[in-house]
């Protein structure tokens, strides 16, 4: 179980963090827990000057001192020229001596201050466990006391370095440095905490009305109390949620502090819009039972403050009245969730009013909401699960799976069928492609500028606007990036974003994966950037749920390049959706050899390369090949003995690109940087980091239906299988003319229907494309989805089924030509026929009917059929709609089928040594399939059999000038030095 963040109330305008025991010194011999503990304020002490002073003594006396008094009265002690066997045979007197014990406090003055200047690096720089001085136990041990002293009063004093927490233990053993989170997060994700109201019960809301009351009466007695919010001191930021633990006694109550303030006029002119949005310097009115030494209460100020801070609260408690009025006008706080997002959450939360009213339910009208609600998870899926289709469908046309010419995809059932559709309502590709391209963006930039890319903690996604938590302040960042609420914040608004071109630089932060939503804001944590292990406690089949979600998206996010991903204690089965990415190990030994052995090769690199982390590897020269992320996610409990290991190695992961997420039962894991509990509703809690997300999960049932998708997918999956029949054919015969006529290969045109109204005719004509490429059917929120990406309400989509209903009309026997089936979804009759139907039929028919036995009716269909082929796919259709073809694998299909019927007909006239009607269905055919080498090759033979050699050269030299720098392909090659062994020279002679 997470703990809880407490923190004292004495009064004091600066703060500081402690260490992840609490206490500057801990004297224990054995293994102990490094997990982070609470983050505790209290006032500087007038011992902690005391202390700060005499350090700064001794380091001055030690550093600079010991030096100025050996070269006073001693001066330099070796021989001013080389040794000779002369100086050998000289008295050894009383200065020998001196000078010998000379040269060994130059010596040991040179190893201390080595350790004074790696512990003050550490320290300042709060990233990564301090490097050891060899040999320079006792010396560094002494260094980092006297450094953690004279730093525990200084504005740095937050972001000291975890060594901070074992002073005065040994470094060798067990006592290995430890990443504490406290201390290594900025004031982490201490904001967005709006969500946690919705956990509240009833019994919690009757509590906080009755405050409220309380609150109202204390200010009409005069006696009402406010917090002046208190200046970031190091990596510690204040935040509404631990101003209401502290001074309310519990950080849910925050909201209760924001619906006090919101909209009102702070000191510096700005207003409060958004709870987790705060500044210092600005003015909290606090609920009538808040307590606290750090509490102003008027109109008694007292000494606690300066006049001027008195004169700023006064003049802000005039406000109150002003913003009481504007409160009453709005209704609730604006959403802040990323544009791409938000237009998917209000068609999700718009369509399915009735559908969704109960969140109880598992799924939503057949669909899931763990996949609806995770729209860069289920992009990524939908992208790999078509570049898997397109793979397989290749993979048939080229020969690799034998008797599978044409393959048609699976069609999907129950409740893959539910996956995917899921996914295509769920799915926001222009929300990765636009987090892709800025990141990329971003680091192509700073590489310009000779600049290292920032560490980052965390992304958060708002209102279509990209937030970079930094692990420190990296100075101001590129144009059009912005600073955001503080130094530790980069900021890019999604207009900005928009403006970016994709660019070839590697991924930088590759290791970004959504853990869930807060106040409608994403969070996409950096695994790799952790400074240690990421723990996760909760139910086991809660824990698999998150575990498998960071595993999927991590597996096939946009963007990343290369990555290893590597699972012990779950997902042996969710390898299928990247088995380039994804490895399975079979318990925690295995993973321990491979890890240490990983982080040795590791570090050995990146010494030799001269990098002091991945990231600075990752903008140099060798950025497409190394420095790919290593993330390991282990599902399963460690043993007290493994996780000692694993925190050791988990040490000097985030330097190294590796990230641990690691599951644990009791919630108290050695070396846990951040620690993050699961409940059983829903929510991804850590108290410490200030989070309490809607957690994004993928569910046992919800794995096993994508996992499926992707295995259906599989090219290398029964190999030896009949050749599948296309999911719908058609009457090819005078008595099967249909009554409504779509043409979609080439210019979109309508036989059998009136032309509709202007305003609704693009959307109808969009609607029947989509129903005519999915003959099986199509969920009504998946055509919402489709036709408004930016979402829609339930009674405009309703609306335009009625009249898609009405323009399509009934069949003679009274039955509508669009209908549901027993799962809901739209299916038109048979009655409505598109080009590509019949295309797909005729090939059919001459292939696997009639045209296996009769050789003319099959010449008669293959040509029939490609004069079916007039361009591409919808080849008018207008810029910006028809968006969701690129989920499609219709691109891919109808060129392969192209080929198939070209190179069927040229078979077909190249029996009876035609070959110039052959030349003429492959010219045909590779109008529409250009890039086909299966039509390329038979166009050689077919030209071969002419007999015309100058004939057959100039098409050589002509596939030699269209293959460009790639060459041609081997087949190709092959096949050219059999029907024309000369080729290389005479397309030389030809060029």
């Amino acid at each position: 179980m997470p703990r809880r963040r407490t923190s004292s109330s004495s009064s004091s305008t600066g703060r500081s963090t402690g260490n992840s025991t609490g206490s500057p010194a801990v004297n224990s011999s054995a293994p102990r827990n490094r997990t982070p503990q609470p983050v505790r304020i209290r006032r500087r002490s007038f011992g902690d000057f005391v202390k700060a002073f005499f350090a700064f003594v001794a380091l001055l006396v030690l550093v600079v001192g010991v030096p100025g008094a050996l070269a006073v009265t001693i001066g330099w002690p070796l021989p001013s020229g080389a040794p000779s066997l002369d100086w050998l045979q000289q008295e050894i007197t009383v200065w020998t001596f001196i000078h010998i014990l000379t040269v060994v406090v130059w010596l040991a003055w040179a190893q201390f201050t080595a350790c004074v200047l790696v512990e003050v690096k550490a320290a300042l720089s709060g990233v990564g466990v301090p490097g050891r001085v060899p040999g320079a136990g006792p010396s560094q041990i002494l260094a980092r006391q006297l450094v953690a002293a004279l730093l525990l009063v200084g504005a740095t004093a937050a972001s000291l370095t975890p060594g901070l927490s074992q002073l005065g233990h040994s470094l060798e053993g067990n006592q290995k440095p430890i990443v504490a989170a406290a201390q290594a997060t900025p004031g982490l994700f201490a904001q967005q905490q709006e969500q946690a109201a919705h956990t509240a019960a009833a019994l919690a809301e009757q509590a906080s009305h009755a405050q409220a009351d309380a609150a109202a009466s204390a200010k009409q007695h005069g006696d009402t109390k406010y917090y002046r919010i208190q200046p970031p001191e190091g990596r510690h930021h204040d935040s509404l949620w631990e101003i209401a633990q502290r001074h309310l006694g519990d950080g849910r109550r925050y909201k209760e502090i924001y619906e006090l303030n919101k909209d009102r006029v702070q000191p510096d002119g700005s207003r409060l819009s958004e709870a987790s949005l705060i500044r210092p310097g600005w003015i909290m009115e606090m609920p009538g039972d808040a307590h606290g030494g750090e509490l102003v209460e008027m109109p008694d100020a007292g000494a606690h403050v300066s006049p001027e801070v008195q004169q700023q609260i006064h003049d802000y408690a005039k406000s109150g009245a002003h913003a009481e009025e504007r409160g009453s006008r709005q209704v609730s706080v604006p959403q802040q969730r990323p544009a791409a997002q938000q237009e998917h959450h209000q068609h999700q939360q718009q369509t399915t009013t009735s559908e969704s009213g109960s969140n109880s339910n598992a799924n939503s009208f057949g669909l899931s909401e763990a996949l609806l609600t995770a729209p860069l998870l289920a992009a990524g899926l939908l992208g790999a699960l078509g570049r898997r289709r397109r793979q397989a469908l290749w993979q048939s046309a080229l020969g690799a799976v034998g008797g599978r010419r044409g393959m048609e995809p699976p069609t999907p059932t129950g409740d893959a069928a539910d996956a995917q559709d899921a996914l295509l309502v769920g799915a926001d590709p222009e929300a990765v492609r636009l987090l892709d391209r800025s990141l990329r963006g971003l680091a192509a930039q700073l590489a310009g500028e000779s600049r290292p890319l920032p560490t980052v903690y965390a992304a958060w996604l708002t209102n279509g606007d990209l937030h970079l938590q930094l692990a420190q302040p990296a100075g101001k960042p590129p144009a059009p990036w912005q600073l955001g609420q503080d130094q530790t914040f980069w900021m890019l608004a999604r207009s900005d974003a928009e403006r970016y071109e994709d660019v070839d630089t590697a991924a930088p932060y590759p290791g970004l994966v959504s853990l869930g939503t807060m106040d409608d804001s994403r969070l996409l944590l950096n695994l790799e950037a952790v400074p240690g292990i990421v723990s996760l406690s909760g139910r086991e089949a809660d824990r698999a749920a998150v575990f498998a979600s960071v595993a999927a998206e991590l597996a096939t996010n946009g963007w990343s390049d290369r990555m290893t991903i590597t699972l012990v204690g779950f997902g042996e089965d969710l390898t299928p959706l990247a088995p380039n990415r994804l490895r399975h190990l079979d318990g925690i030994d295995d993973l321990i050899e491979t890890m240490e052995a990983e982080t040795r090769q590791r570090r050995g690199a990146l010494g030799a390369a001269g990098h002091d982390s991945v990231l600075t590897g990752r903008t140099g020269p060798a950025q497409h090949t190394r420095w790919a992320p290593h993330l390991v996610l282990l599902a399963a409990q460690p043993s007290p003995e493994d996780a000692v290991k694993l925190a050791e190695l988990a040490s000097d992961a985030s330097r190294l690109g590796i990230g641990y997420l690691v599951g644990t039962e009791t919630g108290d894991l050695p070396g846990a940087a951040w620690e993050m509990e699961i409940t059983g509703a829903g929510k991804l809690l850590a108290p410490l980091l200030g989070l309490e997300l809607d957690a994004q999960l993928l569910p046992s049932a919800q794995q096993r239906a994508v996992v499926e998708l992707f295995v259906e997918a599989d090219p290398e999956r029964d190999p030896q299988g009949p050749t599948p029949t296309p999911p719908f054919l058609v009457d090819i015969s005078e008595q099967g003319r249909p009554a409504v006529y779509a043409r979609l290969v080439g210019s979109y045109e309508i036989i059998g229907l009136e032309t509709p109204d202007g305003e609704r005719s693009a959307l109808l004509h969009e609607a029947l494309a989509l129903l005519l490429l999915h003959r099986e059917g199509v969920h009504p929120r998946v055509l919402a989805s489709a036709l408004w990406p930016r979402g829609v309400t339930e009674d405009v989509r309703d609306a335009l089924l009625e009249r898609l209903r009405a323009w399509l009309g009934t069949d003679p026997d009274g039955s509508p030509r669009l209908s549901a089936d027993a799962t809901g979804r739209l299916v038109l009759a048979k009655s409505v026929v598109s080009d590509l139907d019949v295309l797909r039929s005729l090939y059919h028919e001459a292939t696997q009917g009639k045209g296996v036995d009769s050789r003319v009716v099959r010449g008669r269909l293959l040509t029939d059929a490609l004069v079916l082929v007039r361009g591409p796919l919808l080849a008018d259709r207008p810029e910006g709609r028809y968006r969701w073809l690129t989920h499609e694998i219709i691109d891919a299909q109808l060129p392969l089928l192209v080929a198939d019927i070209g190179l069927a007909l040229s078979a077909f006239h190249l029996e009876k040594d035609r070959a110039e009607k052959a030349i003429e269905a492959l010219n045909a055919a590779l109008n529409s399939a250009p890039a086909d080498e299966r039509l390329w090759n038979e166009l050689l033979r077919a030209t071969h059999a002419t007999g015309d050699t100058d004939r057959l050269k100039s098409l050589a030299a002509d596939l030699v000038d269209r293959s460009g720098a790639r060459g041609l392909p081997a087949r190709t090659e092959a096949l050219l030095d059999e029907l024309l062994p000369s080729w290389r020279t005479g397309v030389a002679a030809v060029g």
